[in-house]
């Protein structure tokens, strides 16, 4: 048998589906801050949990996976990816196994506010952290938002950029619209007529199937539109009503206007295809849809696909993590944290982020590999004047909150947009 033969006979991507809601976890079996051991103990197969099934991720994850056999061929293990948009099936099926005392060994997840949904079942990875030197390393919002009641509580893998506006190049150009020219969201709403006037082509695509895209494109336009100040207010608990309508007057004319007319019956990874095959000028997302663009055959960044900083944003870096979180009464804790230490090395930042389309939250890699996309990418995060935490993903506001401003979008604003009734929602969820 061969070596990667080897390799593919430990491999297990196995899919999953499940639904719990993410209360109680505290009082699940097993759950405790310390925690560093369940009755498997170190002999256990490792079993991994993440989200990346698309085409911004199934390959990144795939890197990851192959770099970590390079390293460590001697762990047995299962990576069990979970599809569904904003890790909603991921969190469900995580959520069900702490209920029911049969935690995985890690599972991808975001640090910051959202560790407080785990409270209690997560165990402490601090010897990690303090052996592999990641604290002197790692970017200080990482080290920062991975510590949770005094103790780190997981490890990052990368970090995202929210504030984003991709662009399929041809179709720009055929609509006539410079899209360096757009330094305000109503300059953005006025390109985007421009393309439905001047083309046959959808002026800003939007997968819509799940509410986090909408909820997502309320946090960026609102930076572009409102101002850093107003946005922080507004995760903070102190929202300035008028600016949160004047944010959703916006989005209501772009969504009422300009985006496609199946935005509610699909996902990102077909919204993204409509960048990809020209049928589109325009999306918002992070900038793992530059993932999907790399990994797409011929598609290649300032040629066929472009960039730019969401307009009104420039000189920020609304900020996200991928991270992997240590269960407490964890089924393999050696293996677990032999995978954590290598998800914070500078082997597995370079597999996954460079086909994730993301950055090492490290400060010490190597960007030779990660072409001229990602490398403008770490300078806009190195030169930014603002690294305000993304609203959507975890570190702006705890899970709750993040589920109320869905809620509000599902019934309040996805078509027909109800300016007034979803001002009032989001206030009243992110309030004091």
């Amino acid at each position: 048998m061969t070596d990667q033969d080897k390799r593919l006979s430990r491999r297990h991507f196995v899919g999953a589906t499940g639904a719990a809601t993410l209360a109680g976890l505290a009082g699940c079996s097993g759950g405790g801050d310390g925690g560093d051991g369940g009755d498997g103990g170190s002999g256990n197969t490792l079993e991994v949990l993440h989200a990346w099934t698309g085409g911004d991720g199934a390959r990144a994850a795939e890197a990851l996976v192959t770099a970590f056999d390079e390293a460590h061929p001697d762990v047995e293990h299962e990576f069990n990816p979970i599809g569904g948009g904003g890790n909603q099936n991921l969190d469900a099926v995580v959520a069900n196994r702490l209920q029911n005392g049969d935690p995985p060994s890690s599972f991808a997840n975001w640090p910051g506010p959202n560790l407080q949904r785990y409270e209690g079942v997560l165990g402490e990875v601090d010897d990690v952290w303090e052996s592999e030197g990641f604290a002197d390393v790692m970017v200080d919002e990482a080290v920062d938002l991975h510590q949770y009641n005094g103790a780190y509580r997981g490890v990052p893998l990368g970090s995202h950029r929210l504030n984003c506006l991709f662009y399929n190049t041809s179709v720009v150009e055929e609509a006539g619209v410079d899209p360096d020219s757009l330094t305000s969201v109503s300059a953005l709403i006025d390109a985007l007529e421009t393309v439905q006037n001047e083309t046959d082509a959808i002026p800003m695509t939007h997968g819509a199937s799940g509410t986090w895209t909408t909820t997502q494109l309320f946090a960026s336009t609102m930076l572009g539109q409102e101002g850093y100040d107003a946005y922080m207010s507004f995760i903070d608990g102190s929202p300035d009503e008028a600016a949160v309508r004047a944010t959703f007057e916006s989005l209501a004319e772009i969504l009422g206007n300009y985006i496609n007319e199946d935005a509610s019956s699909i996902g990102l990874t077909e919204s993204n295809q409509n960048i990809i095959e020209g049928n589109a000028a325009f999306i918002h997302q992070g900038n793992w849809a530059a993932g999907a663009y790399r990994n797409a055959e011929d598609f290649n960044y300032n040629e066929d696909w472009g960039f730019k900083t969401y307009p009104g944003s420039e000189n920020m870096y609304m900020l996200h993590f991928d991270s992997f979180l240590y269960p407490s009464d964890n089924p393999s804790p050696e293996a677990t944290k032999t995978f954590l230490s290598f998800v914070g090395s500078e082997a597995a930042q370079v597999a996954f982020n460079q086909y994730k389309g993301s950055i090492p939250t490290r400060t010490d890699v190597d960007m030779s590999e990660f072409g001229p996309y990602l490398q403008e990418t770490q300078e806009d995060f190195a030169s930014a004047e603002q690294r305000p935490p993304n609203l959507q993903h975890g570190l702006g506001v705890p899970s709750e909150t993040m589920t109320a401003l869905n809620e509000v979008i599902s019934s309040e604003f996805s078509g027909p947009y109800n300016v007034d009734a979803a001002t009032q929602g989001f206030v009243d969820a992110v309030s004091n």
